[in-house]
């Protein structure tokens, strides 16, 4: 895996514990409301993890209040 910032490592660790527990769907507002992140922040750096990571697997799936992203283990 390329080297990762500080809060990509974070958002990685997030949804890695999150399919761990079974959820596959994750929302930007809601990932950036847990780890003190704007949607926005989270959002950029999703769509930068979906080619940077080799653990997951990262879609954009859905535009409606917030970003929805499909979240697979690689």
């Amino acid at each position: 895996m390329t080297d990762l910032t500080d809060d990509e490592r974070l958002i990685l660790d997030y949804l890695t514990d999150g399919l761990s527990r079974g959820q596959q769907y994750f929302r930007s507002k809601k990932i950036a409301e847990n780890l003190g992140l704007s949607a926005k922040q989270v959002g950029v750096r999703l769509s930068g993890l979906a080619d940077k990571s080799e653990d997951v697997d990262i879609e954009k799936w859905s535009r409606a209040r917030s970003t929805t992203w499909r979240v697979t283990s690689a």
